[in-house]
């Protein structure tokens, strides 16, 4: 008698739970045919009764255990409209009206979505026509039960000092409360053309009056020439005003040159015109005076150690200052050229000094094969140098069989080139020693674990062919054609051979 057929739905994209658990097969499965793909999305089994208004993921808001939705609050919440104050006793179609009870179409969290007709139908003020917000949380509270209000916010624009005025139509003049400007021009215009001490227009002050008075009372101002992009330090706190803004205070350039160019041009000790110093007096010069200038080479791209501490500056900066290189051959390749012990140009030496010299002495050279992409490990440690770099150090190849090859032909125990073995000699070999050496044979077959582990006896037992390991057999074993015909009759293209055998198993498992 047929057992019935157990099948574990978990192991699925979509684990039967709830409601789901208890459907029949035929409701997904229409076809019976389980091999066929069927749409784990809701609405490939659930009519959308929302009309496409709340998007086709039925999960956002339902269970399988039930179409109960008890999360409303923390739906609307999610989509940055919370439910409070007087929203949180409404109904649904309250403000998702339509012919379709359970369309749910996106409205918009601006209050004017849903309370237009109240903004135009308010006549204490008459909202429409004072220009009003349709903001309406900028006036009423969204906690509240009503329309109530005490006191419009005015945070947009603090009225705080000489603004704290009760009269709303100094500002609000045209009678619209929309269209006062926040600028302080659009009040102050006056104020400012008027003014003589200093004559604002003619010095080209900002109209920005923030940028110098504060909202008391009596245009109190003070500047903080700290708050801008220069701010003053040194013999600059003591300078007039005018010395930099003499055309007025608006676009100042903030560059040493736009002040001190000629200071720059009559410097002759250095001569900085002719060195090609840099116009950015700061590099080298301090706020408080001129004859404070240091220059510290280690905030460059070229910090100073060892003998580059003592070297004239003219030794590289024989060209000027400006652009110079800080590559070790721009200075050093005579030096390099000229080496015959070793012979840096025969050997393709980098010429990158700092490879293998400090910057203390040439005499201090060294270098670590281990900083390359060639560690030098065992027996690679006490080879000479000209073993593998005998064309040069540049390019030299990391390959086992570069050097190895002739070691490679020439073993005979077993033959290598006869038996196909991989020229990368790491795989059977250590850098101590050629022997003794191994063979992971599970890196390509299993035979030390798994069902092979125990039914051989030699190399032989499968290398039918002792000059070439290449070939092997399953069928010196695996013998009973007619048995592995039935066993495969399931398998499409199934062929008896070895090959064949291993393309399907190469771990060797039944």
């Amino acid at each position: 008698m047929r057992q019935p057929l157990a099948f574990n739905h978990d192991t699925t994209a979509l684990p039967l739970q709830g409601m789901h658990a208890k459907a029949d097969c035929r409701s997904c499965h229409t076809s019976l045919k389980f091999d066929t793909p069927v749409a784990s999305d809701c609405v490939s089994c659930h009519a959308d009764v929302h009309a496409m208004t709340v998007g086709n993921d039925c999960a956002r808001c339902h269970t399988p255990q039930s179409w109960l939705v008890d999360h409303i609050p923390e739906l609307h919440e999610e989509n940055g409209f919370p439910l409070i104050g007087v929203h949180s006793n409404l109904s649904c179609v309250d403000c998702h009206a339509s012919d379709n009870t359970l369309a749910f179409a996106r409205l918009g969290n601006d209050c004017i979505n849903c309370h237009r007709a109240d903004y135009m139908a308010t006549q204490n003020p008459n909202h429409a026509g004072a220009g009003f917000s349709t903001d309406c949380l900028e006036c009423h509270d969204p906690m509240g039960t009503g329309w109530s209000t005490d006191l419009a916010s005015h945070d947009f624009f603090p009225l705080t000092g000489g603004h704290a005025i009760q009269d709303c139509a100094r500002c609000h003049a045209t009678g619209n409360f929309s269209d006062a400007s926040p600028e302080c021009a659009s009040c102050h215009m006056t104020d400012y053309t008027a003014t003589t001490d200093p004559n604002h227009t003619a010095a080209g002050f900002s109209i920005d009056c923030a940028s110098c008075h504060n909202t008391g009372p009596g245009w109190t101002a003070s500047f903080d020439h700290n708050i801008t992009d220069f701010p003053l330090h040194g013999s600059h706190t003591t300078v007039d005003c005018l010395q930099c803004h003499a055309n007025g205070f608006a676009g100042t350039p903030t560059a040493c040159s736009a002040c001190h160019m000629a200071d720059y041009n009559s410097s002759t000790e250095p001569n900085h015109a002719a060195s090609g110093f840099s116009t950015d007096c700061a590099l080298c010069h301090d706020e408080t005076a001129w004859g404070n200038a240091t220059f510290d080479h280690n905030n460059t791209d070229f910090p100073l150690h060892g003998a580059h501490l003592t070297t004239s500056c003219l030794e590289c900066h024989a060209g000027g200052f400006a652009g110079t290189p800080t590559a070790c051959s721009a200075c050093h390749l005579s030096d390099y050229n000229s080496t015959t012990q070793p012979n840096h140009t025969a050997a393709g030496f980098s010429t990158d000094c700092a490879a293998c010299h400090d910057e203390t002495a040439w005499g201090n050279a060294t270098f670590d094969h281990n900083n390359t992409d060639f560690p030098l490990h065992g027996a690679h440690q006490s080879a000479a140098c000209v073993q593998c770099h005998a064309n040069g150090y540049a390019g030299t190849p990391t390959a086992c069989s570069a050097c190895h090859m002739a070691d490679y032909n020439a073993t005979t125990n077993p033959n290598h080139a006869s038996a196909q073995f991989p020229t990368d000699c790491a795989e059977c070999h250590s850098e101590s020693s050629w022997a003794p050496s191994t063979f992971n044979h599970n890196q390509y077959f299993p035979i030390n674990s798994g069902p092979h582990s125990d039914v051989w006896s030699s190399c032989a037992t499968c290398h039918t062919n002792p000059n070439d390991y290449s070939v092997f057999s399953c069928t010196n074993c695996h013998n009973n054609q007619g048995e592995l015909a039935n066993d495969h009759d399931e398998v499409s293209g199934y062929s008896y051979n070895s090959n064949a055998c291993y393309s399907c198993h190469p771990d060797g498992t039944h």
